[in-house]
């Protein structure tokens, strides 16, 4: 006997509509991204005071006013990638002298230190907007982690100052405060790093490309989550920095490995050979990452 609270079963042909619109979704915003990458300032100003009008006229501002902000955010965003990506190309372009490969190289970096992963960007926001209306203060939470994420990846502005550790970590911190909210308890961890060691020269991005890895390819995959560590340590003149997590692990042959590769030929143009990333497998499971750097300490640090 029907209750009326059974739900039908989706028809093939209503799953494939339902697929087709989540793909001209994802295309949308796509270009929307793209839009917002190279629209003026001027021009996005204009929409949104049209958008705001619109709002008021439909008597439904909210929805409204949320996407102007998130399309001044994205735009600052996008903007900063992009001039990254031509600052780099540029000089690729100049780099045909004898430091060819170290050129390339340093404007790879600076692209990647100005870029904010679009998708981790809008997941965030569209967490954001959900936990405003379930949890207000777990929004304000994830809110202010964001806040501390996009301050410690914007470039810093002073002339030939050196990455540390200690900004790399800031970076990672926040990274993995959103990522507690967003799994709840199954993101539990961990940071071990001296504060003697956090005005030691370390290379931009690198720890934060393996805290993704340990997430996406170790932690998110299981059920129950586990627990990610962030430790560093000095020997025998090395700076050592691990990161170990406790998931599923992540294949060489996976996404994972483009970083990974990605990791040691910088470090091999940067160090010629005196640093390396070395993956292990703990005894109890899981994956350590382990990034080794001569020690230096950062210029500013050491006079």
């Amino acid at each position: 006997m029907n209750t009326g609270n059974e739900e039908m079963p989706l028809s093939d042909t209503t799953k494939q509509n339902l697929r087709e619109l989540r793909d001209a979704a994802v295309e949308l915003w796509w270009r929307f991204f793209d839009w917002l990458a190279v629209v003026p300032w001027k021009t996005l100003a204009i929409v949104s005071v049209l958008m705001l009008v619109l709002g008021g006229i439909l008597q439904s501002p909210q929805p409204f006013f949320i996407l102007i902000v998130a399309s001044f955010i994205i735009k600052a965003v996008a903007g900063g990638k992009r001039r990254a990506d031509l600052t780099a190309s540029q000089a690729i372009q100049r780099a045909d002298t004898e430091q060819h490969e170290r050129a390339i190289l340093e404007a790879h970096l600076a692209a990647l230190q100005a870029q904010i992963e679009p998708h981790f960007l809008f997941n965030t926001l569209a967490s954001i907007d959900q936990l405003i209306l379930t949890d207000p203060p777990r929004a304000s939470r994830m809110q202010q982690s964001l806040i501390r994420y996009l301050r410690s990846a914007m470039p810093k502005m002073r002339d030939g100052a050196r990455p540390t550790l200690g900004q790399q970590v800031d970076l990672s911190r926040a990274f993995l405060e959103i990522m507690a909210v967003r799994m709840d308890d199954r993101l539990r961890t961990a940071l071990h790093v001296p504060a003697g060691l956090q005005s030691a020269v370390f290379p931009s991005m690198m720890l934060q490309t393996l805290v993704e890895n340990a997430i996406r390819h170790g932690l998110e995959p299981k059920a129950v989550g586990g627990l990610l560590s962030i430790q560093a340590e000095v020997a025998d003149g090395k700076l050592a920095v691990h990161v170990r997590d406790t998931g599923v692990g992540f294949a060489p042959q996976s996404a994972a490995g483009v970083g990974l590769a990605n990791i040691r030929e910088r470090l091999k143009v940067l160090y010629n050979g005196r640093a390396e990333l070395v993956i292990g497998v703990p005894a109890d499971g899981g994956t350590c990452a382990t990034i080794t750097v001569p020690y230096e300490i950062a210029a500013a640090d050491a006079a």
